[in-house]
């Protein structure tokens, strides 16, 4: 056995989602061969990657029936999370993907949908950071269980820059860790995106593969200040099945559609699908309707994402500062598992066959 034949055989392993081959998509490194032993290395697009298994799998089987049936095949995985980044990188210059969560109104659950997505990033073995770009309402601080704490402050090459709080391996800025909770922000347009800005380029967020922001509802300032500022990835648009959140969540995806925009909507992912009773894990209560969001994705011809359950402790989790994703709730761990690995996929297509995202220009 040689290096060219490890090599022709693994030309014939599909990457699922990227569609050429892993040779061709240059995935393949660090081959050893010993006797009948043979090891190598396949550099995935992300650590969090959910296809491991079935190419592992396409690898082992491509080598026994192409090269030596005799062989016994080692495949060792590495990550080196794609990135569609093309801008001059003045700010946030080491994160690779900026995935904004967005929803068209609120109370959909935009904020622990982000917060878990987060969370399943890190678990997969990401480098992740989450912002918590709504002002006027914060709550990621008390989704993370840290009401009260305060960040430091570091000097960064003579710029003084503000430490982000580390909680679950994830990096986490919100308003609600710099104001007193009684104080309500009442603050006109200007003083919160300049608030943005400083989140953005006045926090020490490092190299991330991730950085997740949790926006507010809506279409309005926020929204046009983070795609002024920075290149975001795609956005992942939250909703609920019923029809007046439908409607809502069009809005927000027809926003980022805009030409004058050109942000890739990821895709849709409907939280509060159904009730799911502890005791009857199996059984589903749909209380809000059936479908909705499966219907408004193929309108939009865009992925659903995930279906996410009603289910008590996801609440309760989110009240005392322990997300479902850090929780013993196996139902809705599987839910955001699987949400997470879909939108892993999609955000790897998008870097590999959509043109970077640009920071906008808008012209009011």
């Amino acid at each position: 056995m040689t290096n060219e034949d490890i090599l022709k055989a693994l030309s014939n392993v599909q990457e699922p989602d990227l569609g050429k081959d892993l040779v061709t998509l240059n995935m393949v490194k660090d081959i050893k061969i010993d006797g009948l032993n043979v090891s190598f290395t396949v550099v995935l697009t992300t650590p969090a990657c959910p296809l491991k298994d079935m190419i592992m799998t396409a690898c082992v089987n491509a080598i026994k029936i192409l090269v030596n049936a005799a062989a016994i095949v080692k495949v060792n995985f590495t990550s080196n999370t794609s990135s569609n980044r093309k801008d001059a990188k003045t700010i946030l210059s080491g994160v690779k993907n900026i995935i904004a969560v967005v929803s068209g109104k609120g109370g959909v659950g935009k904020s622990t949908v982000a917060s878990n997505f987060a969370l399943a990033l890190a678990q997969g073995g990401a480098s992740v950071g989450l912002m918590d770009a709504d002002i006027y309402g914060p709550s990621q601080h008390i989704m993370f269980g840290v009401r009260g704490e305060r960040p430091l402050m570091k000097d960064v090459d003579g710029k003084g820059m503000i430490v982000p709080i580390e909680k679950y391996g994830i990096k986490m800025m919100s308003i609600g860790l710099l104001i007193d909770e009684k104080q309500a922000v009442v603050w006109r347009g200007p003083m919160v995106s300049s608030a943005i800005r400083q989140f953005v380029g006045e926090v020490d967020w490092g190299d991330l593969d991730y950085l997740v922001i949790d926006m507010p509802p809506g279409t309005g300032d926020i929204h046009l200040t983070i795609v002024q500022t920075v290149p975001v990835t795609g956005v992942i648009v939250v909703t609920t099945p019923q029809l007046v959140a439908l409607a809502d969540a069009k809005k927000g995806i027809a926003m980022f559609g805009q030409a004058q925009l050109k942000v890739p909507v990821i895709g849709l992912v409907e939280n509060m699908s159904y009730f799911t009773p502890p005791e009857l894990p199996d059984n589903k209560y749909y209380l809000f309707g059936k479908n909705g969001g499966k219907n408004l994705a193929d309108e939009f011809d865009i992925p659903l994402l995930g279906q996410i359950p009603i289910v008590q402790s996801i609440r309760e989790g989110a009240d005392i500062g322990v997300p479902a994703m850090i929780s013993d709730d196996e139902i809705s761990k599987k839910a955001f598992e699987d949400f997470t690995d879909n939108a892993v996929r999609c955000i790897a297509m998008r870097n590999a066959n959509m043109a970077p995202t640009e920071v906008q220009e808008i012209v009011a």
